[in-house]
């Protein structure tokens, strides 16, 4: 074999090795460009994931911020409309009482039904019916006969005690062992509460369930 041919032979070999080489090198190019794109690919949605969650918790304290602050005003309109209400109803009942006190027939009615009842839980012994001043010259021209009806066959002193008081009447035993108070504030003050406990139970029951409304 002469020179030419071994140089062209040389040139082929070295042409066919570079093609090779290029062709490694395009390969190797495109694999890191394929792993490039995926990782960035990869990177991107995890990035969104991120974006769309965080988005998603920021709603959510969100939400929960504007409920709270909701209930809160709710609670209070609702203390607001309990008062109003139990305020309302107690003003009308001293009204009512109030009229009760001046119709001197049924007024002393009522006390005479009041301290039967007071007789009737009281434990044995004898009572001490008190009054307020301007009732004890009302009761006391049939305090005999009054007292025979509502206790028979039980001592009952007459007497007045020193509270402020619209009227009604306080029963207890000589002794102070018990007590049966049927004064107006005391009626007043009983009937405050279950007056409360009515409407709170009625407000409430008309009220959104406002967990509902944020988790429904």
């Amino acid at each position: 074999m002469d020179t030419d041919a071994q140089v062209t032979q040389l040139e082929q070999a070295l042409i066919r090795q570079a093609e090779s080489l290029a062709r490694e090198q395009r390969e190797r190019a495109e694999s890191g460009k394929a792993r490039i794109l995926n990782e960035v690919s990869d990177k991107i949605r995890l990035a969104e994931e991120r974006e769309v969650m965080a988005a998603k918790v920021e709603a959510e304290k969100h939400v929960r911020r504007q409920a709270q602050a909701a209930e809160t005003r709710l609670a209070a309109e609702l203390d607001r409309l309990r008062w109003a209400l139990t305020e309302a109803t107690l003003s009308g009942v001293q009204m009512a009482f109030q009229e009760l006190v001046d119709d001197d027939e049924r007024y002393l009615e009522v006390l005479e039904q009041w301290l039967a009842a007071a007789a009737k839980d009281l434990p044995p012994g004898d009572l001490v019916a008190e009054v307020r001043p301007a009732d004890q010259p009302r009761l006391a021209r049939d305090w005999a006969q009054i007292s025979e009806r509502a206790a028979p066959g039980r001592k009952v002193e007459l007497s007045v005690h020193s509270q402020i008081s619209e009227g009604g009447i306080r029963v207890r035993l000589a002794d102070n062992r018990a007590r049966y108070d049927q004064t107006f504030e005391a009626r007043q003050s009983r009937q405050a509460d279950e007056l409360a406990r009515v409407a709170m139970e009625r407000l409430f029951a008309s009220a959104p369930d406002l967990g509902t409304l944020v988790h429904g």
